[in-house]
Protein backbone atom coordinates (compact mmCIF):
# COMPACT_ATOMS: atom_id res chain seq x y z
CA UNK A 1 0.00 0.00 0.00
CA UNK A 2 2.73 2.17 1.05
CA UNK A 3 4.58 1.69 -2.28
CA UNK A 4 1.41 1.98 -4.15
CA UNK A 5 1.23 5.78 -2.84
CA UNK A 6 4.58 6.58 -3.07
CA UNK A 7 4.38 6.00 -7.07
CA UNK A 8 0.89 7.82 -6.96
CA UNK A 9 2.45 11.04 -5.10
CA UNK A 10 5.27 10.90 -7.44
CA UNK A 11 3.53 10.92 -10.66
CA UNK A 12 1.23 13.40 -9.58
CA UNK A 13 4.06 15.53 -8.14
CA UNK A 14 5.39 15.00 -11.89
CA UNK A 15 2.44 15.84 -13.63
CA UNK A 16 1.89 18.89 -11.88
CA UNK A 17 5.38 20.26 -12.53
CA UNK A 18 4.89 19.28 -16.21
CA UNK A 19 1.68 21.12 -16.04
CA UNK A 20 3.21 23.97 -14.55
CA UNK A 21 5.34 24.12 -17.14
CA UNK A 22 3.23 23.93 -20.35
CA UNK A 23 0.79 26.48 -18.28
CA UNK A 24 3.35 29.50 -17.79
CA UNK A 25 6.33 28.50 -20.71
CA UNK A 26 6.58 28.05 -24.26
CA UNK A 27 9.01 26.58 -25.87
CA UNK A 28 10.84 26.58 -21.94
CA UNK A 29 12.07 30.26 -22.84
CA UNK A 30 9.45 32.74 -22.63
CA UNK A 31 6.56 32.93 -19.64
CA UNK A 32 3.32 33.69 -20.23
CA UNK A 33 2.44 34.36 -17.24
CA UNK A 34 3.70 35.31 -13.23
CA UNK A 35 2.69 33.83 -9.94
CA UNK A 36 3.30 37.09 -6.95
CA UNK A 37 2.01 36.14 -3.78
CA UNK A 38 -0.28 32.98 -5.48
CA UNK A 39 -1.81 35.11 -7.80
CA UNK A 40 -1.34 35.52 -11.55
CA UNK A 41 0.07 37.97 -12.92
CA UNK A 42 -0.48 38.49 -17.10
CA UNK A 43 2.38 40.44 -19.02
CA UNK A 44 1.83 42.78 -21.34
CA UNK A 45 4.21 43.64 -24.12
CA UNK A 46 4.01 47.17 -26.13
CA UNK A 47 3.41 46.34 -30.43
CA UNK A 48 5.49 45.95 -32.59
CA UNK A 49 5.34 49.56 -34.94
CA UNK A 50 5.28 49.31 -38.48
CA UNK A 51 8.15 49.94 -40.72
CA UNK A 52 6.56 52.09 -42.48
CA UNK A 53 3.51 54.36 -42.09
CA UNK A 54 1.97 56.69 -44.68
CA UNK A 55 -1.65 59.42 -44.30
CA UNK A 56 -3.44 59.99 -47.66
CA UNK A 57 0.12 59.24 -49.42
CA UNK A 58 2.15 61.60 -47.19
CA UNK A 59 5.10 59.94 -45.47
CA UNK A 60 4.94 59.55 -41.45
CA UNK A 61 8.87 60.07 -40.45
CA UNK A 62 9.36 57.52 -38.36
CA UNK A 63 13.17 57.72 -38.26
CA UNK A 64 12.08 60.81 -36.11
CA UNK A 65 12.78 60.04 -32.45
CA UNK A 66 9.85 62.26 -31.36
CA UNK A 67 7.30 61.01 -34.19
CA UNK A 68 8.22 56.61 -33.62
CA UNK A 69 7.53 57.71 -29.87
CA UNK A 70 4.29 59.84 -30.45
CA UNK A 71 2.99 57.17 -32.60
CA UNK A 72 4.14 54.28 -30.71
CA UNK A 73 1.90 56.32 -27.12
CA UNK A 74 -1.08 56.42 -29.27
CA UNK A 75 -0.72 52.42 -30.26
CA UNK A 76 -0.24 51.62 -27.07
CA UNK A 77 -3.34 53.92 -25.64
CA UNK A 78 -5.58 52.13 -28.24
CA UNK A 79 -4.36 48.65 -29.38
CA UNK A 80 -4.64 48.00 -25.19
CA UNK A 81 -8.58 49.65 -25.63
CA UNK A 82 -10.08 46.26 -26.27
CA UNK A 83 -13.92 46.45 -25.92
CA UNK A 84 -13.50 50.18 -27.50
CA UNK A 85 -11.26 49.06 -30.54
CA UNK A 86 -14.07 45.89 -30.87
CA UNK A 87 -17.00 47.98 -30.92
CA UNK A 88 -15.41 50.38 -33.74
CA UNK A 89 -14.38 47.46 -35.58
CA UNK A 90 -18.31 46.07 -35.34
CA UNK A 91 -19.16 49.59 -36.43
CA UNK A 92 -16.70 50.46 -38.99
CA UNK A 93 -18.62 47.77 -41.34
CA UNK A 94 -21.97 49.82 -41.48
CA UNK A 95 -20.22 53.57 -41.87
CA UNK A 96 -16.66 53.21 -43.61
CA UNK A 97 -19.11 52.05 -46.69
CA UNK A 98 -20.88 55.56 -46.39
CA UNK A 99 -17.74 57.52 -45.59
CA UNK A 100 -15.62 55.89 -48.48
CA UNK A 101 -18.38 56.57 -51.21
CA UNK A 102 -18.95 60.53 -49.55
CA UNK A 103 -14.95 60.48 -49.50
CA UNK A 104 -14.12 59.84 -53.25
CA UNK A 105 -16.75 61.63 -54.54
CA UNK A 106 -15.79 64.46 -52.63
CA UNK A 107 -11.79 63.90 -54.27
CA UNK A 108 -10.40 63.05 -50.86
CA UNK A 109 -8.59 60.29 -49.68
CA UNK A 110 -9.55 57.82 -48.30
CA UNK A 111 -7.35 57.86 -44.90
CA UNK A 112 -9.77 60.55 -43.86
CA UNK A 113 -12.44 57.79 -43.03
CA UNK A 114 -9.66 57.50 -40.36
CA UNK A 115 -10.18 60.83 -38.87
CA UNK A 116 -13.64 60.30 -38.70
CA UNK A 117 -13.04 57.54 -36.21
CA UNK A 118 -10.61 59.81 -33.98
CA UNK A 119 -13.23 62.47 -33.48
CA UNK A 120 -16.50 60.33 -32.92
CA UNK A 121 -15.41 56.26 -32.89
CA UNK A 122 -18.21 56.51 -35.94
CA UNK A 123 -20.94 57.28 -33.63
CA UNK A 124 -22.48 60.43 -32.50
CA UNK A 125 -21.55 62.15 -29.57
CA UNK A 126 -21.69 65.54 -28.24
CA UNK A 127 -18.82 66.43 -26.31
CA UNK A 128 -18.08 69.47 -23.27
CA UNK A 129 -17.83 72.01 -25.71
CA UNK A 130 -20.55 71.37 -27.41
CA UNK A 131 -19.12 69.29 -30.82
CA UNK A 132 -21.51 67.29 -32.29
CA UNK A 133 -22.06 64.44 -34.41
CA UNK A 134 -19.62 62.20 -36.75
CA UNK A 135 -17.42 64.99 -37.27
CA UNK A 136 -17.78 66.93 -34.07
CA UNK A 137 -18.48 69.56 -35.40
CA UNK A 138 -19.61 73.04 -33.20
CA UNK A 139 -22.83 74.92 -34.23
CA UNK A 140 -21.23 78.06 -35.73
CA UNK A 141 -18.50 75.90 -37.68
CA UNK A 142 -21.64 74.00 -38.92
CA UNK A 143 -23.62 76.64 -40.19
CA UNK A 144 -20.59 78.21 -41.84
CA UNK A 145 -20.25 74.72 -43.95
CA UNK A 146 -24.41 74.55 -45.34
CA UNK A 147 -25.53 71.86 -42.41
CA UNK A 148 -28.82 73.03 -40.64
CA UNK A 149 -29.10 73.18 -36.95
CA UNK A 150 -31.44 74.00 -34.68
CA UNK A 151 -34.16 72.85 -32.28
CA UNK A 152 -35.78 70.35 -34.95
CA UNK A 153 -33.30 69.52 -37.92
CA UNK A 154 -29.43 68.92 -36.66
CA UNK A 155 -27.53 67.76 -39.71
CA UNK A 156 -24.31 67.59 -37.79
CA UNK A 157 -26.07 63.83 -37.20
CA UNK A 158 -26.73 63.38 -40.67
CA UNK A 159 -24.04 61.31 -42.03
CA UNK A 160 -23.97 61.69 -45.92
CA UNK A 161 -24.38 65.89 -44.85
CA UNK A 162 -21.86 66.51 -42.46
CA UNK A 163 -19.21 63.97 -44.22
CA UNK A 164 -19.92 66.36 -46.87
CA UNK A 165 -19.34 69.04 -45.09
CA UNK A 166 -16.16 67.87 -43.61
CA UNK A 167 -14.93 67.66 -47.01
CA UNK A 168 -15.55 70.74 -47.88
CA UNK A 169 -13.54 72.00 -44.33
CA UNK A 170 -10.53 69.32 -45.47
CA UNK A 171 -10.18 71.15 -49.09
CA UNK A 172 -10.12 74.30 -48.05
CA UNK A 173 -7.02 73.50 -45.18
CA UNK A 174 -5.33 71.10 -48.14
CA UNK A 175 -5.38 74.60 -50.48
CA UNK A 176 -4.22 76.77 -47.89
CA UNK A 177 -1.69 74.27 -46.56
CA UNK A 178 -0.44 72.54 -49.19
CA UNK A 179 -0.90 69.12 -47.87
CA UNK A 180 -3.27 66.77 -46.34
CA UNK A 181 -1.32 65.48 -42.83
CA UNK A 182 -1.84 69.38 -42.13
CA UNK A 183 -5.36 69.87 -43.45
CA UNK A 184 -5.83 66.99 -40.90
CA UNK A 185 -4.28 68.69 -38.07
CA UNK A 186 -6.00 72.05 -38.36
CA UNK A 187 -9.42 69.87 -38.04
CA UNK A 188 -8.10 69.56 -34.77
CA UNK A 189 -7.12 72.97 -33.78
CA UNK A 190 -8.42 75.31 -36.67
CA UNK A 191 -7.18 76.34 -40.00
CA UNK A 192 -6.09 79.69 -37.86
CA UNK A 193 -4.23 78.19 -34.81
CA UNK A 194 -2.19 76.21 -37.28
CA UNK A 195 -1.89 78.85 -39.75
CA UNK A 196 -0.59 81.35 -36.75
CA UNK A 197 1.99 78.84 -34.95
CA UNK A 198 3.35 77.62 -39.04
CA UNK A 199 4.04 81.29 -39.65
CA UNK A 200 5.70 81.32 -36.13
CA UNK A 201 7.89 78.14 -36.19
CA UNK A 202 8.74 79.04 -40.18
CA UNK A 203 6.99 75.53 -40.95
CA UNK A 204 4.06 74.33 -42.04
CA UNK A 205 5.42 70.77 -41.82
CA UNK A 206 3.11 68.67 -39.01
CA UNK A 207 6.08 66.53 -37.81
CA UNK A 208 8.17 69.65 -37.61
CA UNK A 209 5.65 71.93 -35.47
CA UNK A 210 5.02 72.41 -31.93
CA UNK A 211 1.52 72.20 -31.12
CA UNK A 212 -1.22 72.01 -28.12
CA UNK A 213 -1.12 68.75 -26.39
CA UNK A 214 -4.28 67.55 -28.21
CA UNK A 215 -3.04 68.34 -31.91
CA UNK A 216 0.34 67.61 -30.73
CA UNK A 217 -1.32 63.49 -30.50
CA UNK A 218 -4.14 64.15 -32.84
CA UNK A 219 -2.36 62.73 -36.53
CA UNK A 220 -0.98 59.83 -34.26
CA UNK A 221 -3.61 59.12 -32.60
CA UNK A 222 -5.55 58.69 -36.33
CA UNK A 223 -2.36 57.03 -37.70
CA UNK A 224 -2.53 54.40 -34.66
CA UNK A 225 -6.39 53.71 -35.35
CA UNK A 226 -5.78 53.44 -38.98
CA UNK A 227 -3.17 50.76 -38.36
CA UNK A 228 -4.71 48.73 -35.78
CA UNK A 229 -8.66 48.94 -37.78
CA UNK A 230 -6.41 48.09 -41.29
CA UNK A 231 -4.43 45.07 -39.36
CA UNK A 232 -7.01 43.99 -36.48
CA UNK A 233 -5.28 40.33 -35.99
CA UNK A 234 -2.10 41.39 -35.74
CA UNK A 235 -3.45 43.06 -32.03
CA UNK A 236 -5.62 40.47 -31.49
CA UNK A 237 -8.74 41.69 -32.51
CA UNK A 238 -10.60 39.38 -34.78
CA UNK A 239 -14.60 39.91 -35.67
CA UNK A 240 -16.40 37.03 -37.32
CA UNK A 241 -17.99 38.35 -40.55
CA UNK A 242 -21.64 37.02 -39.13
CA UNK A 243 -21.04 39.24 -36.14
CA UNK A 244 -20.21 42.97 -37.87
CA UNK A 245 -22.82 45.27 -37.72
CA UNK A 246 -24.27 45.14 -41.60
CA UNK A 247 -25.74 48.13 -43.10
CA UNK A 248 -29.37 48.71 -42.68
CA UNK A 249 -31.35 48.26 -45.84
CA UNK A 250 -34.06 51.84 -46.21
CA UNK A 251 -35.89 53.80 -48.88
CA UNK A 252 -35.60 57.53 -48.88
CA UNK A 253 -38.77 59.75 -48.66
CA UNK A 254 -38.96 63.28 -49.91
CA UNK A 255 -40.91 65.29 -47.37
CA UNK A 256 -42.17 68.97 -48.75
CA UNK A 257 -44.27 69.63 -46.34
CA UNK A 258 -44.48 69.91 -42.62
CA UNK A 259 -44.73 66.73 -40.37
CA UNK A 260 -46.86 67.86 -37.17
CA UNK A 261 -46.67 64.15 -35.65
CA UNK A 262 -43.34 62.13 -35.91
CA UNK A 263 -44.86 58.91 -34.33
CA UNK A 264 -47.92 59.00 -36.18
CA UNK A 265 -45.55 59.87 -39.30
CA UNK A 266 -43.82 56.42 -38.61
CA UNK A 267 -46.61 54.43 -37.68
CA UNK A 268 -48.38 55.29 -41.21
CA UNK A 269 -45.64 54.56 -42.74
CA UNK A 270 -45.11 51.21 -41.12
CA UNK A 271 -42.51 51.48 -38.49
CA UNK A 272 -41.65 52.84 -35.16
CA UNK A 273 -40.86 56.83 -34.28
CA UNK A 274 -37.49 55.38 -32.42
CA UNK A 275 -36.33 53.50 -35.03
CA UNK A 276 -37.50 56.76 -37.39
CA UNK A 277 -34.92 58.58 -35.02
CA UNK A 278 -32.27 55.26 -35.20
CA UNK A 279 -32.37 55.97 -38.96
CA UNK A 280 -32.71 59.81 -39.16
CA UNK A 281 -30.76 61.10 -36.01
CA UNK A 282 -30.82 64.35 -37.41
CA UNK A 283 -34.66 64.57 -36.20
CA UNK A 284 -34.64 66.33 -32.93
CA UNK A 285 -38.08 66.95 -32.22
CA UNK A 286 -41.75 65.33 -32.38
CA UNK A 287 -42.23 67.43 -35.37
CA UNK A 288 -40.30 68.12 -38.70
CA UNK A 289 -41.45 71.61 -39.75
CA UNK A 290 -40.77 72.36 -43.29
CA UNK A 291 -40.41 76.06 -44.97
CA UNK A 292 -42.38 76.13 -48.48
CA UNK A 293 -40.03 75.29 -51.30
CA UNK A 294 -37.62 73.35 -48.89
CA UNK A 295 -37.90 69.79 -48.69
CA UNK A 296 -35.86 67.22 -46.33
CA UNK A 297 -35.40 63.20 -47.15
CA UNK A 298 -35.95 60.39 -44.34
CA UNK A 299 -35.41 57.04 -44.40
CA UNK A 300 -37.75 54.45 -43.79
CA UNK A 301 -36.91 51.34 -43.01
CA UNK A 302 -37.60 48.32 -45.83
Amino acid sequence: MNSKFKIFSSGLVVGMIALGSIAFTVNNEVPTALVRDGRVQQQWYPPELPKSMSFAGERVPLDQRPVKELLEKQLLINAYAHSHILYILKLSSRIFPELEKKLKANDIPEDFKYMCVAESSLENPTSRAGATGYWQFMPATAKHYGLEVDSEVDERYDLDKATDAACIYIKDAYNKFGNWTAAAASYNCGMNGYARRADFQMTSNYYDLWLPEETNNYIFRILALKEIISHPEKYGFHIPEEEAYQQVDTKDTTISATIANLAEFAKANGTTYKMLHILNPWLRSQSLPVIAGSSYVIKLPL
